[in-house]
């Protein structure tokens, strides 16, 4: 639902979306999705969306129409520059495996799927959506770059002692949103106390209402 969401929001803007990782959950659904998304301004927003995403909905996959809540990790990282980051090949471990997509359909027959562990982080990354393991293995690799920035640059907030709440952030331990479908519908941003009923109008992609809330009260702060 949140993958949905956030590329509705993102053509919406006009952005490029690409999904270059999709993992399907062992029973239904996504474990875990990237996304690359590029155009004006893109990190800018979507870094507000950065915590945890609590969603509460009479589970489908309960025989017994039982209340269940959710809980789905946000991370957003910039791109970074081909030169910001240096990367020793001593210190990754590549490996290729067979693509597949969400129910066990084969996105295709060879080895083209690429996984890089960055040792000494334990930093792992993975690609598979296209055809080609040299071109899975670039975008690995980008994703890897950003996320190696990603963690010096929560490094370097931690030596800074910055405010508890930006580290909560970061550290994606602040709960963002609650998309709440029963037993009434209403969405919660957390941190700017912002409500709306619409919940379907949401999670079709208008959440620009919670963005530029929270970007106005960020700098405000």
């Amino acid at each position: 639902m949140l993958l949905r969401m956030y590329k509705n929001w993102a053509s919406e803007k006009g952005y490029k979306i690409r999904v270059v990782d999709l993992v399907a959950g062992e029973e239904a659904g996504i474990k875990s999705a990237t996304l690359l998304i590029e155009g004006k301004f893109a990190y800018g927003y979507l870094k507000e969306e950065v915590g945890i995403h609590r969603l509460i909905r009479i589970s489908p996959f309960d025989a017994s129409h039982r209340r269940h809540t959710s809980f789905a990790a946000v991370d957003v990282i910039p791109e970074v520059k081909e030169e910001e980051i240096q990367i020793k090949e001593e210190d990754l471990k590549i490996e290729t495996f067979r693509a597949g997509g969400p129910g066990g359909q084969h996105v295709n027959v060879t080895d083209s799927a690429v996984r890089i562990t960055h040792l000494p982080t334990g930093i792992v990354v993975q690609c598979q959506d296209q055809r080609s393991q040299h071109k899975n293995k670039a975008m690995a690799f980008r994703i890897l770059k950003s996320r190696l920035h990603n963690l010096k640059e929560m490094e370097k907030r931690k030596e800074q002692k910055k405010r508890y709440e930006e580290k909560a952030r970061i550290e994606w331990g602040s709960q963002v949103r609650s998309y709440v479908l029963h037993p009434y519908k209403m969405v919660k941003d957390h941190r700017t106390g912002i409500e709306v009923s619409d919940v379907e109008s949401i999670l079709n992609g208008e959440i620009d209402e919670f963005i530029i809330a929270s970007l106005k009260q960020k700098s405000k702060s």
